[in-house]
């Protein structure tokens, strides 16, 4: 059988646990993987990987099998021997990243996100990206989610991976080559479903931290997490309308993970906006892309469009992008739950 060539694009700390994975893998002889190609943008970085087995700057205690990468900071040399091509990074910057590509660097390769946001600029979820700007066929494309925090991956702590692709036979043949003894998989055929809920709990996740900085208490906030799947299942079901159980790992289970764990960067984000740090502050204290942030502008843009009633992403644009009174406008909110 032909080996699998593929290529990781981004070097956050996703992607970095992305690397491990497949790394081992290989190492391990599962998943028949080929040449593993790593585009990492700044060179620096780059080299520190190649000379010292981690990643300078995410998740950087895991020491790499670099013998099994191909280092580059050149994305179309990356790209062009692949069969796969992952994409992995903050969906605020995938447009500049692949902002050179042509349809043609794309054609015939299968393309994985494990992006968990929306383009910005189009505010498009990946797929669709991927199909308009490169056309790239639906059914090329698969994404990854979760519930799963790239810390715990490093950390070989057993974790369920979704993958999400339609049809669904392109899911069920990625998840092979990501499953070991850390990792286990499911797969649905709900791709944009899974897309748009993998953007909306980071939302949540958000306003979850912002409750918390505002000293809210456990008693509440599993009440707004119940509150939070039922904004979910209600947007997600205008938008992709088709036979999901919102009760899955791919919502509940990434809500959960999203809204609870002290590794969410989304919560980490809402919780300074709640101790009163402004969204440049927020961001300049974390040093890391929250994409619950970006999300949040896109969704409601989206939603002008499907009028879906969701008070809590209203909410949180508001204090986000309309610099409305935080405690204030979460205390109005708390008003509409039920």
């Amino acid at each position: 059988m032909e080996k699998t060539n593929i290529a990781i694009i981004g070097s956050g700390s996703y992607s970095t646990g992305i690397v491990k994975i497949l790394t081992d893998n290989k190492q391990a002889g599962i998943g028949n993987i080929g040449n593993i190609y790593w585009y990492v943008r700044r060179q620096q970085a780059l080299e520190h990987i190649s000379k010292f087995k981690h990643n300078p700057n995410y998740l950087s205690s895991v020491e790499l099998h670099t013998d099994s990468l191909i280092l580059s900071s050149d994305l179309k040399a990356c790209i062009e021997k692949a069969d796969w091509v992952l994409i992995g990074v903050p969906s605020a910057f995938v447009n500049t990243v692949l902002k050179d590509l042509k349809p043609e660097d794309l054609a015939g390769k299968k393309l994985i996100t494990v992006v968990k946001g929306l383009v910005p600029e189009t505010n498009e979820i990946i797929a669709d990206y991927l199909y308009t700007k490169f056309a790239v066929p639906y059914e090329n494309i698969c994404m990854i989610t979760g519930p799963s925090h790239a810390e715990e991956i490093a950390l070989e702590k057993l974790t369920y991976l979704t993958f999400a692709s339609s049809p669904v036979y392109l899911a069920k043949t990625m998840s092979q080559t990501f499953s070991n003894h850390y990792i286990n998989t499911t797969t649905t055929n709900d791709l944009k479903g899974a897309e748009y809920a993998a953007v909306l709990k980071n939302v949540f996740a958000l306003a979850a931290g912002i409750y918390h900085g505002l000293g809210y208490g456990d008693n509440f906030h599993a009440f707004f997490i119940t509150n939070a799947l039922k904004e979910m299942k209600k947007f997600v079901s205008k938008v992709s309308p088709m036979e999901r159980d919102i009760e899955d790992a791919a919502y509940l289970g990434d809500l959960l993970a999203t809204g609870y764990s002290s590794f969410s960067r989304n919560r980490m984000f809402g919780n300074l906006i709640g101790k009163g740090y402004t969204v440049t502050a927020a961001k300049a204290e974390m040093n890391m892309i929250a994409e619950g942030y970006y999300a949040t502008g896109c969704v409601y843009e989206i939603n002008k469009i499907h009028q879906v009633d969701l008070p809590i992403l209203d909410a949180v644009y508001e204090v986000l992008y309309q610099h409305a009174d935080t405690a204030e406008t979460m205390k109005k909110l708390t008003e509409r739950l039920y």
